[in-house]
């Protein structure tokens, strides 16, 4: 086939992720091209597993999982080629109590997401897996939609499917450099020529990250081995389906009458530290039985037939794996046009068909069909900019594959990484540190005789009273929180302001000194961004949002300042350290340590103002996350420790306690604030999430959304985030599922315990499949489902604690 000189889309990569974008992007109407350095499959996916299962902790990717399935279902079909899918079945085992409450908690989220897992006894999961033994199976779950493939078969299939909708897909064709001019990306060289290009999708697997790196794009995975075993035949069932056997941090799958078994080791081996030999297509690496001896020791309890059955290959194929063990989808925030579908896990072959068609919209359309942030690039930071630092977070990631997933639990490699100015004189007063984006976090405080460290469980966990006594401190007296990983832009520029009046929702014609809470919209009315701007002078405005939505928010407000505005973004997140002061005694303690005047009426709720504290020029913010009378103070971050140690001084009187981010979320729910990427998102509308109010609707002035969020004020909303509660010791965690009046109508997105309330506090969304308002949500009987068991819960609109927010305006 003769290359053309230009294609409007081009992809790189033959894999099953590649074939899959190319097939959804010609079906699309799009021209594409697909270009593979060798043969199709040649890289990583050839020689993959084919396991296809579907639920995953988010609502959002188990429904592109799901997608995957649907399409499978109907490949064949479609194409006349065979692709090795059978749908039958996957079984999950729980070999232990707490597995089994884990079992029953992610049977709960299946049931949340429209998925029927069923749970079983250990004789019924024998039943349908007669080769194993059963005698520490506590009990297991089964969902009948997950089956197997053949990697290769579906791949050839995605390819005909998008060569018959009008793709070009050329082999033995290696890219050599990405074409870039002042900046924009225009086109690709290969050794037959350049072809112009207005979008590039990398799918290159394991090469995607030196490939993206050539043009300052970071995408953070890595290559580790990962080997699985095939056995010659004997007399395995062909409808077997697939097992995982998590305490023995293996799988199985029934392979031409034998088994395919596997599993991921605690201490995985990476590959290709210094660089991908090349060539490296069709190639595997020498078996390690060494290695792999310890899944066998764990695998033969199991399957006692591994025994004297004959081993056909170990085989040993890299792949690439990420950090956080989520895939990578999107546009590259540091080049546009550019996008990026890579560090699949080992599950490409579940993730392929769905993520092709999230990434084959996202490329045609500008946007992702839905919210992905799971597994959106912008989740990455400045540590991922790091090879070493991903690579040591990666093999952790690796050795938790089958671990337990304890609630609240933090990886511990590649820390500490990025530390506060506060972090030695935080971890002298007891802090236990979480991470976020690299940045360590204070999570909680040990007091005398309790042990500074999480020990995680599905019961109430160790921080459980330590956090409460910061709770009560918030609400009786003071706490002091370090948030200085907070992520804060300047916007500035003559046009600074009609540039924020174009992406914010909410009105930011304010005086200087006004504290903007706002969301920013995409054309769909979905709330793409949630935080703070102070306008601290005419031209410029002063940006607070989340540690871990730096890269995202930066990247949708530069590429949303409309063209031809004189403003400009800068990122000063390392240049200022932040210290909130919360609690009824936070004006008694701020005051002893400045001579402003920090009096309700000096400085009313909402009002930024610049004070003074032991020699420190400070922007205090009079906000609040917590539901407590108190202030942000943001400061140079060589000042920090002057700071703290005065506001402890002046605080000792008055009963100020450090404070953790534990706290804080126990606090924000029982004032029902929402967080984004859990209760709001891109699929959530202002009038959805009950922030309609913060919607500049009323005025004429124009912002990106408006459309959508009009006409759906006038049309009415199908779903309403709302808040339960449950009595006595029910633990919520979040996924629980939501019952109105015995019918499944949604889940929790987030949860947790209030103290000052005595019980465990939850919100989510109640849906409809027509309009709905809140009389419908207040009339309704509610049940929560929780680790598959139903309970009584109330329902309620306003916040729980102060809903009159009196203690916020003392």
């Amino acid at each position: 086939m003769t290359l053309p000189s230009s294609s409007k889309i081009v992809i790189i990569g033959g894999g099953i992720i590649g074939c899959s974008t190319a097939y959804h992007l010609a079906r699309m109407g799009q021209e594409v091209l697909l270009l593979e350095k060798a043969a199709l499959t040649s890289g990583s996916t050839w020689h993959a597993a084919g396991l296809v299962g579907q639920l995953r902790s988010n609502a959002n990717i188990t429904q592109l999982l799901g997608y995957s399935i649907e399409l499978y279902d109907r490949l064949e079909e479609e194409t006349g080629l065979a692709t090795g899918w059978k749908m039958n079945g996957g079984l999950r085992l729980a070999c232990n109590e707490e597995r089994w409450t884990e079992v029953r908690r992610q049977a709960t989220t299946a049931h949340s997401f429209g998925l029927d897992m069923q749970l079983l006894t250990p004789q019924e999961a024998q039943d349908l897996w007669p080769l194993m033994d059963i005698g520490d199976v506590v009990g297991a779950a089964f969902l009948p939609t997950d089956g197997q493939a053949s990697p290769s078969d579906i791949t050839q299939a995605l390819a005909r499917g998008a060569r018959n909708a009008g793709a070009q897909l050329i082999e033995n064709c290696p890219v050599t450099e990405i074409l870039t001019e002042k900046g924009k990306l225009t086109g690709l060289r290969t050794p037959q020529g350049d072809i112009a290009c207005e979008k590039l999708v990398l799918c290159c697997g394991q090469w995607t990250r030196d490939l993206a790196a050539s043009v300052g794009v970071t995408v953070p995975l890595v290559s580790v081995e990962h080997q699985y075993m095939i056995t010659e035949p004997f007399d395995v069932p062909g409808n077997l389906p697939t097992l995982r056997d998590p305490d023995r941090l293996t799988y199985y799958k029934e392979e031409v009458g034998g088994l395919v078994m596997g599993g991921y080791e605690p201490n995985g081996i990476p590959w290709a530290e210094k660089g991908i030999p090349d060539p490296f297509d069709f190639q595997l690496l020498p078996s390690n039985f060494e290695h792999f001896e310890q899944l066998v020791e764990l695998a033969l309890p199991r399957v006692p037939a591994l025994e004297t059955a004959g081993i056909k290959q170990l085989l040993n194929g890299p792949e690439s794996f990420t950090p956080d063990g989520n895939f990578i989808l999107g546009e590259a925030p540091e080049l546009e046009n550019l996008y990026i579908g890579a560090g699949f896990n080992a599950f490409g072959i579940a993730a392929g068909g769905g993520a092709g068609m999230a990434l084959a919209e996202w490329v045609a359309k500008g946007a992702p069909p839905y919210d992905l942030w799971p597994v959106d690039i912008r989740r990455f930071g400045r540590p991922h900019t790091d090879v070493d630092w991903v690579r040591a977070r990666t093999l952790e990631a690796y050795g938790k594959h089958y671990t337990m997933a304890w609630p609240s639990e933090e990886h511990e490699s590649g820390r500490p990484c990025r530390r506060s100015p506060l972090y030695g004189s935080l971890k002298n007063a007891g802090a236990v540190f979480g991470e976020k984006l690299g940045w360590e976090r204070p999570n909680w405080f040990a007091g005398p005789g309790e042990e500074a460290r999480d020990i995680y469980t599905f019961d109430r966990p160790n921080w459980h009273d330590p956090v409460g006594r910061e709770h009560r401190a918030a609400r009786e007296a003071a706490v002091l929180f370090d948030q200085t990983s907070f992520a804060k832009f300047l916007l500035t520029g003559p046009d600074a302001e009609a540039a924020l009046q174009w992406i914010a929702a909410n009105r930011v014609d304010r005086k200087v000194g006004t504290i903007i809470y706002t969301q920013m919209l995409n054309d769909a009315g979905g709330i793409e961004c949630d935080l703070t701007a102070v306008r601290t002078k005419e031209d410029e405005y002063y940006i607070v949002t989340g540690t871990g939505f730096a890269t995202h928010d930066f990247n949708w407000i530069r590429r949303n300042i409309p063209e031809g505005l004189n403003a400009q973004l800068v990122d000063v997140t390392s240049s200022n350290a932040v210290l909130s002061l919360f609690g009824p005694a936070a004006r008694d303690i701020l005051q002893e340590v400045t001579r402003d005047d920090v009096s309700h009426d000096a400085h009313p709720f909402g009002q930024a103002r610049r004070i003074g504290i032991a020699g420190c020029p400070v922007l205090a913010l009079r906000i609040t996350y917590v539901g407590e009378l108190g202030w942000e103070l943001h400061l140079p971050a060589e000042y920090a420790q002057s700071v703290y140690d005065a506001l402890h001084e002046a605080g000792r009187a008055h009963g100020l306690r450090n404070a953790g981010y534990r706290a804080i979320e126990t606090l924000r729910l029982e004032k029902g604030y929402r967080a984004w990427g859990s209760d709001i998102g891109p699929d959530h509308t202002p009038d959805e999430a009950g922030l309609g109010w913060a919607v500049k609707l009323a005025s004429n002035i124009p912002f990106k959304g408006r459309e959508a969020v009009a006409a759906q004020r006038a049309n009415g909303v199908k779903k309403i985030m709302a808040t339960f509660t449950t009595s006595g010791n029910t633990i919520l965690s979040g996924r629980e599922t939501i019952y109105r009046n015995g019918t499944r109508c949604g889940w929790l997105s987030s949860a947790g315990f209030g103290h000052s309330l005595g019980t465990s506090i939850g919100m989510g969304y109640v849906r409809a499949d027509q309009v709905i308002d809140r009389d419908y949500v207040l009339s309704g009987t509610y049940e929560l489902e929780v680790a598959t068991e139903r309970v009584p819960a109330e329902v309620t609109l306003a916040p729980l604690y102060d809903p009159k927010m009196a203690r916020i305006k003392m």
